[in-house]
């Protein structure tokens, strides 16, 4: 596998082998309760949710080579540690994701899906929208764009365009990071972000069959190993 290449494509519309892509069970927006997606508008916001630090050192650890964007093959889309830390701080607090278990699980699977933040698009087949560090597509992606108030106006004329759409997260680190947190306070049940919230493996490998949709496989195993070892997660 080249490491260069994001390795899933699992948000995407047919159901393959992790070579490919697999579908995942998409959830209308207009069934969501309006409170399952803080707007990021209020990002700033102190009393919309606790404090949540992360740091870069802790995001290293997770994504060794987040330490730098040096000689990387796409600049304009890598991050590092410095810039992912306080951006993924920013989502947990909007979507007021407080548990060291649920961030361990989806700062792994971020991590994992931009190749340690070297990519926010779409590399291999190359689907057009799908990307930001979540690596969602598109229809993933417009459901996302249109829960953030402040896109609501820039997106009206683009909505059909899912390449203008991605354009548009990816615009703001805010929106480009928090696609994690996103996906996880509004297409995943509540049971499965309890047995998440438990810590165990059981429970992350739920979270991602269940609700991300693929193969808890060995690699993506590892990160989320190296991610609860960095936040201090009580495993079970």
């Amino acid at each position: 596998m080249n490491p260069l290449i994001p390795r899933s494509l699992y948000y995407s519309n047919t159901n393959t082998n992790m070579k490919t892509a697999i579908l995942l069970h998409a959830i209308g927006l207009a069934a969501l309760p309006l409170a399952n997606a803080i707007p990021l508008s209020t990002l700033h916001h102190g009393s919309i949710a606790q404090q949540v630090n992360i740091s870069a050192q802790q995001i290293e650890a997770i994504a060794p080579s987040s330490k730098s964007c040096a000689n990387v093959d796409v600049p304009d889309e890598c991050a590092t540690a410095q810039q992912a830390a306080p951006n993924i701080a920013k989502a947990f607090q909007t979507y007021k994701v407080t548990s060291p278990a649920e961030q361990a699980a989806v700062i792994g699977l971020i991590a994992f899906e931009s190749v340690d933040f070297r990519y926010n698009r779409n590399k291999y087949p190359g689907v057009k929208g799908q990307g930001t560090r979540n690596m969602q597509s598109p229809a993933f992606n417009k459901k996302y764009a249109e829960s953030i108030p402040a896109l609501a106006e820039k997106l009206a004329p683009v909505a059909d365009d899912s390449g203008k759409v991605l354009d548009l997260l990816l615009a703001d680190e805010r929106y480009d990071f928090a696609s994690g947190a996103w996906f996880l306070t509004t297409q995943c049940t509540d049971a499965v972000r309890k047995q998440l919230q438990s810590g165990s493996e059981a429970g992350w490998r739920q979270y991602i069959t269940d609700c991300v949709g693929t193969d808890a496989n060995e690699d993506r195993k590892a990160y989320w190993q190296r991610a609860v070892q960095a936040l201090g997660v009580k495993t079970a």
